[in-house]
């Protein structure tokens, strides 16, 4: 398998189990540097709560003081990191059931946004609905890419990932024939004499 192509690249196809297998490599990335970002942390002397939030694909440390400035500096491109690693491996899933990337905006950014609304609303029945349909849109996300299976032909984003593929090398039949024209006249065997 082509690893760059899989964790960084937006154009193809995946199956949901290597879906699966991309978003558990990206939240063992994060919890690995987060880990080791705590490590330099006690070492230093900085202290702090650490906390991932697995919804947006993004890792915060919160800080107060100048020493918070380190961990920020970190967490920035790594956010970033994750985040192009998970977008490419959502595209590459979302054509697989045939969608466009674009879908990424009703699956993740919408219901971060209207949950984001729903801690702004004071009114408790808007924000409730708010947070219904960011709870709906999560669902829905979770359903099509870890659970239904993609196009089982090719579209327009590439093969089926799960198609049987030929491993065998193929005979060109074609350039290993040998055409011998057909030629008018007696057939060998008449030219043999009959009785001497």
């Amino acid at each position: 398998m082509d690893y760059f192509w899989f964790l960084f690249r937006f154009e193809g196809r995946i199956n949901c189990a290597k879906y699966w297998l991309a978003t558990l490599s990206i939240l063992c990335g994060m919890i690995s540097v987060l880990l080791l970002l705590a490590i330099l942390i006690i070492i230093l002397g900085i202290g702090g709560p650490l906390a991932i939030n697995l919804v947006v694909i993004s890792a915060s440390i919160r800080f107060t003081g100048e020493a918070s400035l380190l961990p920020q500096i970190v967490i920035i491109p790594m956010t970033v990191f994750f985040a192009w690693r998970f977008a490419a491996a959502s595209i590459k899933r979302l054509h697989d059931r045939n969608k466009s990337g674009w879908w990424l905006v009703p699956f993740f950014i919408a219901p971060s946004l209207l949950d984001k609304l729903a801690d702004w609303l004071e009114n408790p029945v808007l924000a409730g609905l708010a947070g219904a349909l960011a709870f709906g849109l999560g669902v829905w996300c979770f359903v099509e890419l870890f659970c239904l299976r993609g196009a089982k032909a090719p579209n327009r984003f590439g093969p089926d990932p799960l198609a049987p593929r030929d491993a065998r090398p193929r005979w060109d039949q074609q350039s290993e024939l040998e055409f011998v024209p057909h030629s008018a006249g007696p057939s060998p065997a008449s030219h043999v004499k009959r009785g001497a």
